[in-house]
């Protein structure tokens, strides 16, 4: 007995100097980082943790506008191979959309049309039409005013130059360390510290803006706080006013937030479901225009949807880019293989929301591809 006390003890003493050490080294994000990622048997960010986060609720339009089913819905069943790799990857919802008209949609482990799951980086592509928003409403001038215009700290050094476009284009030049595995990284600091605003404006530029694409997660976080600064409202209110709103969302959705009332976590994390992100590829497969309303300007997305860089022609604002055979394609992507794929040409929209994507393949990954093909294999039957 007096083993065990002492046992205790010393395990206590352990645990505490642990502690004490993560505060004194600046890294005690950890401590819940382990409470609500690795104590739920996850290594990594996981579709359902908007649950052990406090969220900002998006609601649902006071004018809801479900999408028209197409006569031969579901009339197709999934191939062979798309089965099994939705069973290999934890898909748990795939829909596809042509015409404006649901065609084939599919949900599995327990998760039905209604079901939320995070959208990790697919909130980028939100953010970028609020930029967008927010310009056309003159709150922000143009692409090219400078973030030192709403945080005066970016004024020194490299950073003096960079602009609310560079952000949104991944080309800030800011010191970021994109990595979603290591505890130590900023990302994972960003992702459970509670003092988010404080840790993205510790940022600096370490290369000149504007010059070429890096994608850092970081610079969606500030391009948010420009908007906030710029509308004067919370971006998830923003968000609900301006598209969650006149795009006639049927569910609420929630937006994670970095504490209890505090800022969203812009550049990931929307709790929402796949018939309510594919709304996003309609409106810009339409150019901004959502039956007949124009909410973003029309030159802004065909802006946003072709590559700012020739040396990185994957990647334009806010959205992803490839030209897939012969066809050219843009995506939302969030991380563990989440996708809002459009196909213009053919008026095709593809969501795809999951557990796992595949790890091979860069700039896309195997499983983008794997998505297009077998969905246009069911379109063809």
């Amino acid at each position: 007995m007096k083993f065990i006390k002492k046992f205790a003890l010393w395990l206590v003493a352990i645990l505490a100097v642990i502690i004490a050490l993560l505060y004194i080294f600046k890294v005690d994000y950890l401590i819940t980082a382990v409470r609500k990622i690795y104590f739920n048997g996850h290594i990594t960010a996981f579709l359902d943790d908007y649950k052990e986060f406090e969220n900002r609720t998006i609601p649902k339009s006071h004018t809801p506008q479900p999408w028209p089913i197409a006569t031969d819905y579901n009339r197709v069943k999934p191939t062979q191979k798309l089965e099994e790799w939705h069973k290999d990857l934890g898909t748990v919802a795939f829909l596809v959309i042509r015409n404006d008209s649901i065609v084939s949609e599919s949900y599995y482990d327990g998760y039905d049309k209604d079901s939320k799951s995070n959208s990790f980086s697919m909130a980028k592509s939100v953010v970028s039409a609020a930029l967008g928003k927010a310009i056309m409403q003159g709150k922000i001038k143009s692409l090219d005013q400078l973030v030192s215009d709403f945080y005066p700290q970016f004024k020194q050094g490299l950073s003096a130059t960079m602009t609310v476009g560079d952000l949104s284009s991944m080309a800030s030049g800011l010191d970021w360390d994109e990595s979603y595995y290591s505890p130590f990284s900023i990302t994972t600091q960003a992702y459970f510290d509670e003092n988010l605003d404080k840790v993205i404006l510790s940022q600096k530029a370490i290369e000149a803006p504007g010059k070429s694409y890096k994608y850092l997660s970081g610079n969606t976080q500030l391009l948010a706080m420009c908007i906030e600064k710029a509308t004067g409202k919370s971006l998830a209110d923003y968000v609900s006013e301006n598209f969650w709103e006149p795009l006639g969302a049927e569910n609420d959705a929630l937006w994670q937030t970095d504490r209890k009332d505090g800022i969203v976590k812009a550049y990931c994390c929307i709790a929402s479901n796949a018939r309510d992100f594919a709304r996003f590829g309609k409106l810009y497969e339409h150019y901004g225009n959502w039956n007949g309303k124009q909410l973003i300007d029309s030159a802004f997305v065909a802006k946003s949807i072709v590559p700012r860089f020739k040396d990185a022609p994957q990647y334009g604002y806010g959205f992803w880019l490839n030209n897939y055979k012969g066809k050219d394609v843009f995506y939302m992507r969030g991380h563990l293989g989440q996708y809002v794929i459009v196909i213009p040409q053919d008026h095709v929209i593809i969501v795809r929301l999951g557990a796992m994507k595949s790890v091979k393949g860069k700039p896309h990954s195997d499983d983008f591809f794997v998505w297009i093909d077998e969905a246009y294999k069911m379109l063809n039957q």
